[in-house]
């Protein structure tokens, strides 16, 4: 799995400072380990062409959405890059080879079949929407502004989350630590939640926050629309696993919305997902 790590570290160093090159030529990090990622996928078979192309039209659609000369343009790139990432997120872009890290198994006995992957596809899409759209911290003190909000609102939502889950039947609690923990949360957080993030809260909320904020109501308006699309994202896992998600939701566009800052979202998110699977049935109850 090379190019599954490189493109893991090319989404770390989204918030490392640009290479300056030459005086007026800077070079962010991530850039060159995504095409050294995309370079090894084409070579190992982890990508086809048509991937790439996919990769090289996202990125272009996302830069142009905020540099193009003209409103209609960019409105045009940014609904283009939107459907890209959303194809990719959703594993319709051919190309993608991902990598089945853990096959089918019940991580306990009374647990559904879970399965796990690697996806390039997902990640890729994540990265170039965190690096290009998403507003981001930019040094430590506002790292540590955006947590110290995040904290009581991100308690109380992992709290309802996991105890609306547990009250309806689809959790139970079961402390547990897997052999292949450390791998499922390194990609839970690099190429599941930071994609998710990225996409609803990053662009979804973070643009319907800009448009609606002359309406009264706007920024709550915002905030609910994007759990519900979140929310309907799981519908895979029923009814129940859907209305929690959009619950989840809610308490990630609530940090969002209190920090500006994806990253509040990212942690949240990323700590209920520990959560859920160290301490409760994981995906869900049989």
């Amino acid at each position: 799995m090379p190019s599954f790590i490189v493109l893991m570290l090319a989404i770390c160093a989204v918030w490392l400072p640009a290479l300056r090159l030459t005086s007026r030529l800077c070079v962010p990090p991530w850039l060159p380990l995504l095409l050294l990622a995309m370079t090894m996928g084409l070579l190992d078979g982890q990508l086809r062409a048509v991937a790439a192309l996919g990769i090289v039209v996202l990125g272009t659609a996302a830069w142009g959405s905020t540099h193009a000369p003209h409103a209609w343009q960019r409105r045009s790139l940014l609904a283009l890059a939107l459907l890209l990432a959303l194809l990719m997120a959703l594993h319709r872009w051919p190309g993608f080879i991902n990598t089945l890290v853990v096959p089918p198994t019940r991580i306990t006995a009374d647990a559904r079949p879970f399965m796990l992957y690697a996806n390039f596809d997902k990640g890729v899409a994540g990265l170039l929407l965190l690096a290009l759209l998403a507003p981001r911290s930019h040094a430590w003190r506002e790292w540590q502004g955006a947590l110290r909000l995040t904290l009581l609102p991100g308690v109380l939502t992992i709290a309802l989350v996991m105890g609306l889950g547990w009250l309806i039947g689809l959790v139970s609690p079961n402390l547990k630590w897997p052999g292949f923990t450390p791998q499922f949360l390194v990609i839970n957080l690099l190429l599941t939640v930071v994609a998710e993030e990225a996409f609803f809260r990053g662009v979804i909320q973070h643009r319907l926050q800009q448009a609606w904020q002359g309406l009264r109501g706007g920024v709550v308006l915002a905030l609910i629309l994007s759990a519900v699309l979140f929310g309907a994202a799981h519908l895979g896992g029923g009814l129940a696993y859907a209305a929690l998600a959009t619950v989840a939701g809610a308490g990630y566009g609530w940090v969002f919305q209190r920090t500006g800052r994806i990253e509040a979202a990212i942690v949240l998110h990323f700590a209920l997902n520990a959560v859920h699977f160290i301490s409760f049935t994981y995906p869900a109850l049989a």
